[in-house]
């Protein structure tokens, strides 16, 4: 239900979003300045807004605060078509924006809480496939339905998004609630979590890899491979529709191969392919052009997809083993941010880079992504092996998912800190969010 509704929300995103600068500016006659102001609002509230609504899932439980974000995002884009003049843009992207801002957070501490550590990278690795191909086929939708020349094709747009965000609003109730950690005295927060230095260090090293690699190719290599390769629009498309493919194809036999092994150096893997593929891009555009950089870039993405799957498969669910079930939100939370800071970042300095030399910015981005590989390496000597190591192969999978699907709990459930593991719940599966999780620095 819950990855159903993860499908829903993409596909909302992918109607919108592209479309989103072309509908202030082209059918409200907004200035592009603001139509581009009203959509980084809309994203990059998230930065200030995903701490916060870690805090609020850690307090209320990750199933409210999710159906509370989808809310807030049902009433925010759906109000765009009542939009005469920037200030309601900006308002209603506020709106949104705090939805978005507290979607990732809940969505994701709740994924963990419903699922075994043994599940959870295929878990996760099933999200990032919904997420990709529900915003690929948002965008063809959202394509076929707006036009310029019918405003009001723009109307249904947005109403087809905000039932999306109100569709799985509807799947939620079919979702059960986790069962509520009892947090015992004080220093919970966030100056705990500031104290887990394995985790404090992969989130700089998340937002490196992000601002360098992710950012990069998803905004500066297509203005780079028009300019330098002669790459028309089309055949951009054409490489961005590999990049999904192979996502949408790879990402789930990715994530069951790596069970059992090393996520650290799973994730340095990822870094080392990055930083290939921004020289891969540098060599395309500085030696061809024309169909010949197409199929050159093509080949180049699939690598970079690879090392998508790569990192996708291992990096959520190795946070959700590294937090305490009591903080798992403000955990998720934090994530989240780091992927914002570097997608904010990436584009702001890739673009200044771009500007002076285009050989700087990918040289640049290439040993930005092979410095991250080397401190996932570094970082491996300060986890646990049991942390480390991807769990293996689910063998309790049926017994794991009746145990979840329950939905009252006594007070004295298995994940609070302490407590003695439910008569009715075998001990193995006492604490599948904090079992043996705590490590050394």
């Amino acid at each position: 239900m819950l990855e159903t509704g993860g499908v829903a929300n993409s596909l909302g995103n992918g109607i919108v979003i592209p479309f989103l600068v072309i509908y202030l500016h082209d059918v409200r006659g907004m200035g592009i300045e603001t139509a581009g102001a009203v959509v980084a609002v809309l994203l990059g509230i998230g930065v200030v807004g995903s701490p916060l609504a870690g805090r609020v899932v850690d307090h209320v439980g990750a199933r409210t605060t999710l159906f509370v974000s989808l809310a807030l995002l049902a009433a925010g884009y759906g109000g765009f078509p009542f939009v005469r003049g920037p200030w309601l843009a900006f308002a209603l992207a506020a709106v949104a924006g705090a939805g978005n801002a507290g979607f990732a957070p809940s969505h994701s501490s709740l994924l963990a809480a419903l699922t075994s550590g043994e599940q959870r990278t295929t878990a996760y690795a099933l999200t990032r496939v919904t997420d990709n191909l529900g915003f690929g086929i948002g965008g063809l939708i959202g394509g076929l339905i707006a036009t310029t020349q019918v405003p009001e094709s723009y109307d249904l747009l947005f109403a087809v998004d905000a039932g999306t965000f109100v569709a799985f609003m509807a799947l939620l109730f079919f979702v059960p609630q986790p069962p509520r950690t009892v947090v015992v005295g004080s220093g919970n927060g966030y100056r705990q979590v500031a104290r887990d230095r394995p985790f404090v260090a992969l989130l700089v090293l998340t937002a490196i890899l992000v601002t360098a690699s992710y950012a990069q190719i998803a905004t500066m290599l297509p203005p780079y491979v028009k300019d330098n390769a002669a790459v028309s629009e089309a055949g951009i498309g054409a490489i961005f529709f590999v990049n999904t493919l192979v996502l949408v194809l790879a990402q789930l036999p990715f994530a069951k191969a790596l069970s059992g092994h090393n996520r650290l150096r799973a994730l340095a893997a990822a870094g080392a392919i990055f930083s290939g593929t921004c020289l891969g891009v540098l060599a395309v555009g500085t030696w061809l052009d024309g169909t010949t950089a197409v199929v050159f870039l093509c080949a180049v993405i699939i690598a970079f997809s690879i090392g998508e799957c790569l990192h996708g498969a291992v990096n959520n669910p190795l946070i959700a083993d590294l937090a305490p079930p009591q903080l798992i939100g403000r955990y998720m939370a934090l994530r989240t941010s780091a992927w914002q800071v570097g997608f904010l970042a990436g584009p702001a300095l890739g673009s200044i880079v771009l500007a002076r030399s285009s050989t700087a910015l990918w040289y640049g981005a290439a040993a930005m992504c092979a410095l991250a590989a080397l401190g996932f390496l570094i970082l491996e000597r300060n986890v646990t092996p049991e942390l480390a190591v991807a769990p293996g192969p689910e063998r309790v999978r049926r017994k794991a998912f009746r145990v979840r699907w329950r939905t009252t709990m006594p007070v004295d459930d298995p994940l609070s800190p302490g407590a003695e593991p439910a008569p009715h719940q075998a001990p193995s599966e006492a604490s599948h969010a904090g079992e043996g999780r705590r490590h050394t620095a």
